[in-house]
């Protein structure tokens, strides 16, 4: 159940705070999601000291990331400047993560500054984009569609990377028309059907947002390595029914997959299991590893934690 009000998202911060010390090595997912909660339970000030946690320490992930959550996040309780010299250090940077760009763009945006706005979104679509013939990440496709938006909003004629991102929309209302400025005056009218088209088109986009929100919490499969599987049923002989043969794994793995895809299931993903992390986590469930039950928790618990790989993968992505 996602959380609904300011209290629900401090808790669930707090929770993953929690899971955050509990799994060190999955420290950086679990510190920025909790750290999106408490902006969103109208707390910024309280998320700003976990963006600088991360940052001092060693070698994070995704430096580029925190650096322009943390942009956004000063500059929506009054550190505009501080905010405004760590857009332009990022800025300065080459592009390495959509997301980051992404962030760094609609931070700009949201205060009005469209044209810095359109400047960082081109700039990481020219170095993270591929060519047109080739598949879109769904990050540089979000990238993408900011960037249409706030080309429309310059009133800038349609290019390349914004043809790309009317292909690649799948809503029932077009891109230029979710975009339209205009379309706001609709919802000051007084005129039913006028209100009705605006309400469909904004349930249109809100669906796109919840897709784009599901994405780091994919449906994921379990898979085990030939040698973490042999560990695994050394240890546990009880999970053989659950894995007669690495082999046979690989084609239950698959065909689940596969079953899941043509249900319609969106969002799939792969994740690796390890036998001291599922013994880790049958300890905090307080049971044992034999139990069979506990493995699709496992599972999910590891997706959850930023783990999981999509699923089917890109062409162009290494195997």
């Amino acid at each position: 159940m996602r959380p609904d009000t300011p209290a629900d998202h401090i808790t669930e911060a707090e929770r993953l705070l929690r899971t955050a010390a509990q799994y060190p090595e999955d420290r950086e997912p679990l510190l920025l999601r909790a750290a999106a909660h408490l902006e969103v339970a109208g707390e910024p000030a309280r998320a700003t000291p976990l963006y600088d946690e991360l940052l001092a320490a060693d070698a994070p992930d995704n430096p580029q990331l925190i650096r322009a959550l943390k942009a956004a996040n000063l500059w929506e309780y009054g550190h505009e400047a501080e905010a405004r010299a760590i857009i332009a250090g990022v800025r300065a940077t080459p592009p390495a993560d959509a997301a980051a760009w992404e962030v760094l763009a609609e931070t700009l945006e949201a205060h009005d500054e469209l044209e810095a706005a359109e400047a960082t979104f081109s700039t990481a679509a020219e170095a993270l984009a591929p060519t047109a013939d080739d598949e879109v990440s769904h990050p540089v496709q979000s990238l993408l569609t900011g960037r249409h938006r706030v080309r429309r909003l310059l009133a800038l004629d349609h290019d390349d990377w914004d043809r790309v991102a009317d292909r690649l929309h799948t809503a029932p209302v077009p891109l230029d028309e979710l975009h339209d400025p205009k379309r706001l005056w609709a919802l000051g009218s007084s005129d039913p059907a006028e209100l009705q088209a605006e309400i469909d088109r904004l349930r249109s986009e809100l669906g796109s947002f919840r897709v784009a929100l599901s994405r780091p919490f994919p449906v994921a499969v379990l898979l085990w390595s030939r040698g973490e599987l042999d560990e695994l049923l050394a240890a546990y002989p009880e999970l053989e029914s659950e894995y007669p043969t690495h082999r046979a794994h690989l084609t239950d793995l698959e065909a689940s997959l596969r079953e899941l895809a043509a249900a319609g299931t969106p969002n799939l993903g792969v994740v690796r299991g390890t036998v001291p992390s599922y013994e880790a986590f049958a300890a905090s469930e307080q049971t044992s590893p034999s139990n069979a039950a506990l493995l699709p928790q496992y599972a999910t618990t590891l997706a959850a934690r930023g783990h999981a790989t999509p699923w089917p993968p890109l062409r162009t992505a290494p195997c």
